[in-house]
């Protein structure tokens, strides 16, 4: 009996290491390159979340905003909030992101229950870094974000379109309120 936990022990906690990597990977989409040249100081600040996919961690929210600011030790404290109108409550989560190697390179990973990370990366953004397009690590998450509550129809339809290409399913894309 002991030679058996001790060889299906390992196994199984390394199925599990392999489940976990595998659902919070710190990759980037197969067509999808992240911004060069990019400045994380220009990023700070606040983001409104103008669509996303759905997924578990953001079901049910609208005014959703991203707040980035740096911390002491070099990394970006990330505050999420959003409002969840069906429990009528607000929701904040706060993590910490950090570049995956070069920091002028737009390939971030996020955590909010560390050990684990996500990819977190911003594959458009314009000159005066008023409006980016986010994806994962895979064509599961997608965000646009915008300094204001609205974006531009050209910005729009060029994050559409780069998104298209990638091969993300874009009217699956959940458009947020900002209401309140």
């Amino acid at each position: 009996m002991k030679t058996f936990h001790k060889i299906v022990v390992p196994v199984s906690l390394g199925a599990l290491g392999l489940i976990i990597f595998n659902s919070y990977s710190v990759g980037i989409p197969r067509g999808a390159v992240a911004v060069k040249n990019f400045d994380i100081k220009k990023y700070l600040g606040r983001w409104y979340e103008i669509a996303r996919f759905d997924y578990r961690f953001e079901k049910n929210m609208d005014n959703v905003t991203a707040e980035y600011s740096e911390n002491p030790n070099g990394t970006v404290q990330v505050k999420n909030k959003g409002y969840d109108y069906i429990k009528k409550v607000w929701n904040t989560s706060i993590g910490e992101a950090k570049f995956v190697k070069d920091p002028k390179e737009a390939r971030l990973k996020v955590s909010f229950f560390k050990p684990f990370w996500a990819g977190y990366n911003v594959i458009d953004i314009d000159d005066e870094y008023q409006y980016a397009l986010v994806v994962g690590s895979s064509l599961k998450y997608l965000w646009i974000l915008s300094r204001a509550t609205s974006i531009p129809e050209s910005i729009r339809q060029r994050f559409l379109e780069k998104a298209k290409k990638i091969g993300y399913t874009t009217d699956e894309l959940i458009w947020v309120k900002h209401n309140q």
